[in-house]
């Protein structure tokens, strides 16, 4: 146990550059707090003292505002930082090097008891106020950006973003070291596709526009009103038409 909380507290050194000592971290970091509790709480759910690990869950909930169901399975060097809100349900599976930030939540979407939370593998960071929702994968590295909503797998190495999230990027997530992360899990490219379209055809219907104004400008050079050109156009139109009909 001893262990354990020496790696976890070496883990707030490694990812919040505000830690500055071992007593601090120990006293003032509520993570750390919901951790150490958590895991006495799941200690009693394994020996089916249930009622015993909910009301110590309860009371860790109301000690760090952190709310962990004492069944949620957590790996090693989870770190969760400021904290506040954070929910993790029941059927929780989170491997280790996992960062959360406050307001995250890791739910079901489904009354039928079996696996309903996520299941989240190592060195996966979600960003604040994240919902993670379903029983779903997030693979190994990936990233989930703050206040962002997802409800399907998360490919390793992989950021999502986005209400419902859309997947962003890929990054080598078999290269990552186990304490590499993102802190609230903002990548190198957060270059939305969405937007990127959107800028594409923004900047095509301005190039047209300034192919159409040096084209009107060449006419108007020749002596050719762009009004001719649509009265023309109207009469060969009109005579188009007239053939069609007849």
């Amino acid at each position: 146990m001893f262990q354990r909380l020496r790696e976890d507290i070496a883990s707030v050194f490694a990812r919040d550059p505000a830690a500055r000592s071992f007593l601090e971290v120990l006293t003032c970091y509520p993570g750390i707090h919901a951790l150490v509790i958590h895991r006495l709480a799941h200690r009693l759910w394994r020996w089916r003292l249930f009622w015993l690990a909910r009301l110590t869950a309860h009371f860790g909930r109301a000690l760090t505002g952190i709310e962990i169901h004492p069944a949620a399975v957590i790996g090693r060097r989870f770190f969760i930082d400021h904290g506040m809100s954070v929910v993790i349900g029941e059927t929780t599976v989170i491997g280790n090097d996992v960062t959360l930030y406050h307001g995250v939540t890791l739910g079901g979407t489904s009354w039928e008891k079996g696996k309903r939370h996520p299941t989240l593998e190592d060195r996966v960071v979600v960003g604040a106020g994240a919902k993670v929702l379903g029983p779903i994968t997030i693979g190994k590295g990936a990233k989930i950006g703050s206040n962002s909503v997802v409800t399907k797998d998360v490919p390793p190495g992989v950021t999502a973003l986005g209400i419902p999230a859309r997947l962003l990027e890929e990054t080598s997530a078999s290269a990552a070291r186990p304490m590499d992360f993102s802190a609230y899990a903002v990548g190198g490219d957060q270059n939305d596709p969405l937007l990127v379209t959107l800028h594409a055809l923004l900047n095509h219907a301005a190039e047209t526009d300034r192919r159409l104004e040096t084209l009107l400008k060449h006419l108007q050079e020749k002596g050719i009103r762009a009004e001719d050109i649509a009265e023309a156009k109207d009469d060969f139109d009109a005579k188009y038409l007239s053939k069609i009909v007849d």
